[in-house]
């Protein structure tokens, strides 16, 4: 994917400085519709002014709003935020570090992503699992049905399942579904990337739902033989408070 110039400049503007900024959502995910929004992830750092008093603001920053005529979802962690929830078994911060559609990167960002393969453990399809629940669940209360949750099921699931057999983190379906080989995703994709409200035959909803469980299966298998390791080991951490501590002084 060639990057929106615009993006560029959105992330320029952006209030603190970033190690990175990375596009997530369904330009990550590999169908993208003519109206989809731009999912922009990042990290910012604060400056030690804005962290040594009694009221720390902006650990968190969101802003969705149309900017420079795209339709935008900010989101970007403060350095310490969004390391400490490396070290937790949370997808999403995998899926931003490591996406490949990088709008703005540093050493630091690569650093990061070297130290980061150790906070990966088995216990990261705990996350995948939960997403999948809350998706089908949206899915099947939608009506009509849309095919946009029912792709994100498909995308969680494959990207769980990759994950616990590979150690690696890969969030694009197509890719995904290049090994899985399932044939309905692709033609589900196509339909997808016509518009963000595409629906679904109810004729189809029983296929999905054996489909949804035999995949949740799978992944459990995948969990139960996984060789990735329980927790983030202890060098992992003194790792990452190196990187934070060395980038915080940086910023005086």
């Amino acid at each position: 994917m060639n990057i929106e110039p615009r993006l560029h400049r959105i992330v320029a503007d952006q209030p603190y400085p970033l190690m990175f900024a990375t596009i997530s959502g369904a330009h990550l995910y590999g169908f993208p519709s003519p109206d989809s929004d731009f999912d922009l992830r990042g990290v910012h750092l604060l400056p030690l002014d804005r962290l040594v008093g009694l009221d720390v603001r902006d650990e968190t920053l969101e802003d969705s709003r149309i900017i420079e005529g795209l339709e935008m979802d900010i989101v970007s962690h403060d350095a310490k935020k969004f390391f400490s929830l490396l070290l937790k078994k949370n997808g999403y911060v995998l899926e931003q570090l490591y996406s490949p559609l990088v709008v703005l990167t540093t050493p630091e960002h690569d650093e990061l992503k070297k130290i980061a393969t150790g906070c990966i453990t088995r216990h990261h399809s705990h996350h995948y699992f939960g997403f999948a629940e809350t998706q089908w669940k949206l899915f099947e209360k939608e009506q009509p049905r849309r095919v946009k949750p029912l792709l994100y099921v498909y995308r969680v699931l494959l990207t769980g399942i990759h994950l616990m057999r590979s150690g690696v983190i890969n969030a694009n379906l197509v890719e995904l579904n290049a090994e899985m080989g399932l044939p309905y995703v692709d033609d589900l994709i196509r339909r997808k990337q016509t518009g963000e409200n595409t629906t679904l035959d109810d004729g189809d909803i029983e296929f999905h739902r054996g489909e949804y469980e035999r995949l949740r299966a799978l992944m459990q298998t995948a969990h139960d033989s996984s060789s990735l390791r329980e927790i983030p080991d202890e060098g992992t951490k003194a790792a990452l408070n190196e990187l934070l501590v060395r980038i915080r002084l940086a910023t005086r």
